[in-house]
């Protein structure tokens, strides 16, 4: 795994062996980001889920003014610390080990807006629904927020998708997808 394209590009990440983390290949981070390149510039990133930190790191180095990123596996955590100091992007990120519900919480603050949130749990874990839930009602999320789900194919997010949000875009691959989510009032007034 790489960064593809900004400050650090072609520079390897550090990943865990296996599919503990089962990071995002880099043709469909390419994908991604090209989608996303309007909005990554100066934008706050959260990166629930973070894996080896691939996505925010990614975001960093295209541009993103800071990235968060949330991991609870105390291993990913330290590749992640150690992918941000080898690119060069540490003093733009903070990264905490806990869970995504416990960050969110963390988050909910007046004024801790971000840009972007990109969240890909681990498939099957049921996962969506609580972090969107708790998405829905927190401070951290504003109309112009563009969330990001990465999952399953088959994965069905309109039954879970809490009713002040709407999908505005799916991005189909192979085995998985991008779904891109905002507030529904967002969505009309860009219409």
């Amino acid at each position: 795994m790489q960064v593809i394209a900004g400050k650090a590009r072609r520079l390897l990440l550090k990943t865990l062996p296996g599919m503990e983390t089962r990071p995002t290949s880099n043709r469909i981070k390419e994908t991604l980001f090209n989608i996303l390149q309007p909005y990554v510039q100066g934008c706050r990133f959260l990166d629930l889920f973070a894996g080896c930190g691939g996505i925010g790191i990614e975001a960093l180095s295209r541009g993103a003014r800071e990235a968060y990123f949330v991991e609870k596996n105390r291993k990913a955590v330290r590749i992640i610390e150690e992918n941000l100091v080898h690119t060069k992007l540490r003093e733009s990120a903070t990264v905490w080990e806990t869970d995504a519900l416990a960050a969110i919480r963390r988050l909910n603050r007046p004024g801790n807006v971000f840009d972007i949130i990109f969240l890909d749990p681990p498939y099957d874990a049921g996962m969506e629904k609580p972090v969107l839930e708790m998405l829905e009602n927190c401070a951290a999320v504003s109309g112009d927020t563009l969330i990001i789900v990465e999952a399953k194919i088959d994965n069905d997010l309109a039954a879970v998708l809490p009713a002040s949000f709407e999908i505005t875009r799916e991005k189909k691959y192979k085995n998985n997808k991008h779904v891109f989510i905002r507030k529904k009032e967002a969505v009309r007034e860009e219409e």
